[in-house]
């Protein structure tokens, strides 16, 4: 039998600490535009804004490893990174008890957020937890059709920028929604991949997503778009005075976008998933320097 310290490994493993990034990354965009326009912050605000969006990240994982193990999806042919389930490294009842706990981890901390926020506060959470739960389960999950990219960036991108501003300046703004449009893009764009990846499995388990409808020559196009177009949009946005450092990302995002195009399948997708999350993160940081350098200049 393994060890506490194996099991424990186990469990970060099934969390996929490589996908918290994507819910880190538009809190901490959130935060950094709040400060920089208000010159305050509001620091156990903004600390438990983070834990909430992690928690719910890793409850939308485990409650995903848990549905896809039960409709059959994860089998012996998957292309992508284990599973918890289908290795067996924990039973079923056990991973969705794991996504339990994590989702009344962020209801609990969304209690507390409510009372500074509000009612806007309280709806987005609620929103956010129930597609948490429905984007793979459920009779019509939102994970099996075309609008999975459509959920991450109103959820990764939109909800978790604009709430976390709100959050933090009790009003909401413009430039924090298009903040919340432009990291969704890229968040989007791991999601793509993905079902780039499982394309043919998908199509056996019945999966109709996106990228089935697309095909793969015009998924290419897309992550490509909403890689660079999350760049577009920031400069649009703030102006170069401001956006300047994010050119600096460009020939990354042109890297990444030339890694699918020249060919990449399989599990040879599997690290661009990865890279295309520090993208986003990269994104973030170079936004945040130029507001940095914008106040010293």
């Amino acid at each position: 039998m393994a060890g506490s310290g194996s099991n424990l490994a186990l469990w970060i493993a099934a969390a996929r600490p490589k996908t918290l990034v994507l819910a880190v990354a538009p809190v901490v965009a959130g935060i950094g535009l709040a400060v920089f326009q208000t010159g305050e912050l509001a620091a156990v605000t903004a600390l438990l804004t983070l834990i909430a969006a992690v928690a719910i990240q890793i409850g939308t994982n485990l409650h995903n490893d848990a549905s896809d193990y039960e409709r059959g999806t994860d089998t012996a042919d998957r292309l992508g990174p284990p599973r918890a389930t289908a290795e067996g490294w924990f039973s079923l009842e056990q991973v969705k008890r794991a996504a339990h706990l994590a989702f009344g981890l962020a209801f609990v901390i969304g209690l507390a957020l409510v009372v500074r926020g509000g009612w806007p506060i309280l709806a987005i959470g609620i929103a956010s937890l129930v597609a948490g739960y429905a984007y793979t389960g459920g009779p019509r999950p939102i994970a099996y059709g075309p609008f999975g990219e459509l959920y991450v960036l109103l959820f990764f991108g939109l909800a978790a920028v604009g709430g976390t501003y709100y959050l933090q300046t009790l009003a909401f703004d413009w430039p924090a929604l298009m903040v919340g449009i432009a990291l969704g893009l890229p968040a989007a764009a791991v999601l793509l991949l993905n079902n780039y990846r499982d394309l043919e499995t998908d199509r056996i388990a019945g999966r109709r997503t996106l990228c089935h409808h697309l095909g793969r020559p015009r998924a290419r196009v897309l992550y490509g778009l909403l890689l660079l177009g999350s760049i577009a949009i920031l400069g649009l946005t703030f102006g170069p005075t401001i956006a300047w450092p994010l050119l600096a990302a460009v020939p990354l995002g042109t890297l990444l976008t030339l890694k699918l195009v020249r060919g990449a399948t399989g599990r040879q997708i599997n690290p661009l998933l990865g890279q295309t999350g520090l993208f986003q993160a990269a994104v973030t940081v170079l936004l945040l320097v130029g507001f940095g350098l914008s106040r010293i200049a």
